[in-house]
């Protein structure tokens, strides 16, 4: 508890207990019997709250017996009998044990509001219509002490604003305050006729009312469980229908559960009814429940639609209307499915609806399909970011979509993904599930093989030995080929030949594992540009699902693989994929897939050939990774991943032999870092390499493609530019001298570093590479002893004093 709660309590106690203590002193009583009555009744009826309809709070008769003693009793009588019962209340009535100053916080507050409330009632004269202004404002101040004083101590308790707490907690039970005033002023008129002995005989009658009325309730509450549990059962069936889309549809139920969640919230800032709300919430899970309409093959189709197909497409919204028609929905269900297609601008379907015309429920739906559409992605295109999603969606205000939706789901977006994401529940139906039991059915399996005599039997014998022999030598020849080389595209290139004259098929892909995704490394045949594009993470599609379980795949769907692309016009029409993994010593090397272009197109016989083979192949190319990587590391810097020395002298031999067949000049420029040493010496040497980093990047940035940038050590670059006049050497000095200067200022933060450059001409200022490397380093360190020439006599200079200081 904070300290602010504590010094609030503690003077609400201590003022309240004071002024209780007071008035106790004070004590006076018309009938001691009369009070000892009302005490009693008061003690036995503390437990007794009444639960108010649709409400979830209760009333205690307390401020009734209260106010009835405020008319009838002395004022110490009614505050003895309020803080008895408040005490009684506090004990019986707490879940938990209340501490000892909760009691005396409730007590001093109940103690307050009595005292202020009789003080405000024998303030005017008793006769006349004034007695019903003065009890009813009474009653209004009793309300206003007890409440506020209980909201501000939960406001400061729990640190929320005290109209917040008030409003939640209290208001609702404000017109109860005037029915209680009215019974409290009725109950004194009938003593005073009949007498407070007499009175006492209505209180039996009053329990039974309150018991009947308590039965009563019970029986609502029945009614209104019973009620909501049918309710969530409909919401349940409502749920199960939108798994069945999505068995057909193969979204996800994540993006039918962030539909719902986004169209309600903007439905209800929108103004829209609790009946409407609940129509759109059920329209948000089955809005596509037509496409059981559409044949398979053309909602799950990874591309573009043809005309013919886009007018099977259409049918999805007027059907699925249809259906949920004679669901009999309490709302208005199937008239937001059936125009969710509908355009602002008149141009959509199925009846050409524009503007105000299309219902506000379909209209919601409608953009927030649109947008989580483009952010979760298709079978046929990659998802894209939230915020090129909405902008894209903002695009089409006003001709697709409403505006007013568009405003509100632009400026809410990141609250109700928030909120879309911490509901999100995992549900995937057993689409994919294998059964192994079971029966022929009752019309038997379609022959795959013809009968014939024996002569035929015979002749398959011999062509299964025939086969047998060929498969034999095949992979004799396999096993032999995949080990005459280190180079990982000749091995894979024999690969592919030798494997298409074993299994047909229309294409052929090999993925490499690098980290947590599957990347192309060779791939032939049909969509190879297609499948050489795809980066697939483990786990994912049908490769990623070969990767991560280590288990092969028959007859797969190869539109599966995720990552075909953004462009919805690229799609392949293969239809079957047959996967297995490829294992090596080290683990996991990869997956090799074949595809070809009708359905089931892969028998047994094919994926025993491939698992025959996969070791042996998983071997050769883990082989001939590891040769690439060591021809890599021996030519390739591993700080920069720029050509080392070693590449450097290779490749200028090779440029300078061009060169003299072409006669075209080639510079050579050798660039030294200027201040490298104090970035090593003031940020430490994980700074200075990332500063090397940075600086070739620029450079090689800069240079055009048959450029060559190289490392040969420590701060030192070296560029061979071929074909450059020796009148433009300055100005791109000039540039690679800013490279390094912006690099400096962004990783050090200060003009901290520079660059000396000194090129040489071939062949005007040497015949071979050692000779042109040679004076570009003597031109580079000239630079460079000018250059610090030049700080040194500036620096003297500024050290100085001048004449005018000196006199």
């Amino acid at each position: 508890m904070s300290s602010r709660a504590k010094v609030y309590i503690t003077l609400i106690t201590v003022f309240g207990w004071g002024l209780i203590g007071t008035h106790l002193l004070q004590w006076e009583s018309h009938s001691s019997v009369r009070f000892a009555c009302y005490c009693a009744i008061g003690l036995l009826t503390a437990g007794l709250r009444v639960a108010l309809p649709a409400i979830t709070g209760t009333l205690s008769v307390t401020f009734l017996l209260i106010l009835f003693g405020i008319l009838e009793l002395t004022l110490p009588e009614t505050l003895a009998a309020a803080c008895a019962i408040t005490a009684l209340q506090s004990v019986c009535n707490a879940r938990d044990k209340p501490r000892l100053v909760q009691v005396l916080f409730n007590v001093a507050t109940v103690g307050i509001a009595t005292i202020a409330t009789d003080y405000a009632y024998t303030q005017a004269p008793v006769r006349g219509p004034e007695l019903v202004v003065r009890l009813l404002s009474s009653a209004i101040l009793f309300y206003v002490l007890n409440t506020g004083l209980v909201s501000a101590v939960i406001a400061v308790t729990e640190d929320k604003p005290f109209g917040m707490v008030w409003k939640e907690s209290y208001l609702w039970s404000f017109p109860y305050y005037f029915i209680g005033a009215a019974v409290a002023g009725l109950m004194s008129v009938v003593n005073r006729y009949v007498g407070w002995q007499t009175a006492l005989l209505v209180i039996p009658v009053v329990y039974l009312i309150y018991r009947s009325y308590g039965l009563y309730l019970g029986k609502l509450e029945d009614e209104r469980v019973h009620a909501d549990e049918m309710a969530a059962l409909h919401l349940r069936t409502i749920e199960a229908l939108a798994l069945a889309i999505e068995a057909k549809d193969h979204t996800t139920h994540d993006h039918l559960e962030r539909v719902q969640v986004y169209a309600v919230e903007i439905g209800h800032e929108m103004g829209m009814r609790a009946e409407e709300l609940e129509a759109l919430r059920a329209a948000s899970l089955l809005h596509d429940i037509g496409k059981l309409a559409v044949p398979e093959h053309i909602v799950s189709k990874p591309g573009q639609l043809t005309q013919e197909e886009f007018e099977k497409m259409k049918i999805h919204p007027a059907v699925g209307a249809e259906i949920l028609e004679r669901v009999q929905f309490p709302y208005p269900v199937a008239p937001i499915v059936k125009c969710h297609h509908e355009r602002w601008d008149g141009g959509g379907y199925p009846e050409g609806l524009s503007g105000d015309s299309i219902p506000l429920g379909a209209r919601i739906l409608s953009a927030v399909d649109w947008f989580d559409s483009l952010a979760s992605g298709r079978h046929f295109r990659r998802g894209i970011p939230l915020s090129k999603a909405i902008e894209e969606v903002r695009q089409e205000a006003g001709a697709a979509l409403d505006p007013g939706v568009v405003e509100i789901l632009t400026r809410r977006y990141p609250e109700l993904e928030r909120k879309a994401q911490a509901r999100q529940e995992k549900v995937q139906l057993s689409t994919d599930l294998k059964i192994t039991r079971g029966d022929a059915p009752a019309a038997g399996f379609e022959q795959s093989e013809p009968s014939g005599d024996a002569s035929a039997h015979n002749a398959d014998f011999l062509e299964s030995i025939a086969a047998a022999r060929q498969e034999v030598q095949a992979l004799f020849e396999l096993a032999q080929d995949l080990g005459n080389s280190l180079s990982l595209d000749e091995t894979l290139s024999v690969l592919a030949v030798r494997l298409r004259r074993m299994i047909p098929c229309a294409a052929i892909a090999i993925y490499i594992r690098r980290e947590s995704v599957l990347v192309p490394e060779y791939v032939t045949g049909e969509d190879f540009r297609l499948f050489s594009s795809l980066e697939i993470p483990m786990g994912q599609g049908l490769s990623g699902w070969v990767a991560e379980n280590r288990k092969p795949i028959i007859n797969g769907n190869p539109s599966v693989e995720p990552g075909y692309l953004n462009d919805p016009g690229k799609f392949s029409k293969l239809r079957s994929a047959l996967a297995v993994p490829l294992e090596g010593l080290g683990g996991l090397l990869g997956v090799l897939a074949l595809y070809q272009a009708e359905k089931d197109a892969f028998t047994r016989d094919h994926l025993r050939i491939l698992l025959a083979i996969s070791s042996k192949v998983a071997l050769s190319i883990e082989n001939a990774l590891r040769f690439r990587q060591a021809e890599d590391s021996a030519t390739v810097d591993y700080l920069t991943s720029l050509p080392n020395a070693r590449a450097l002298f290779q490749h200028l031999d090779a440029e300078l032999a061009r060169s003299r067949r072409s006669g075209q000049p080639v510079a050579i420029l050798v660039c030294d870092l200027d201040g490298f040493k104090q970035v090593n010496d003031r940020f430490g040497h994980l700074e200075g390499n990332k500063l090397l980093r940075a600086v070739a990047r620029g450079l090689k940035e800069a240079c055009r493609e048959y450029d060559y940038v190289a490392r040969m050590g420590g701060d030192e670059f070296v560029l061979v530019l071929p074909g450059i006049a020796a009148g433009m050497i300055e100005a791109r000095g000039s540039k690679f001298l800013s490279i390094a200067v912006d690099a400096g200022r962004e990783i050090c933060g200060a003009d901290i570093l520079g660059m000396s450059i000194g090129a040489a001409m071939f062949p005007q200022n040497g015949s071979d590479a050692e000779e042109l490397l040679a004076e570009a380093d003597r031109r580079m360190y000239e630079q460079k002893r000018s250059r610090k020439l030049r700080e040194a006599a500036a620096t003297q200079a500024w050290q100085s004093p001048t004449p005018s200081a000196v006199q």
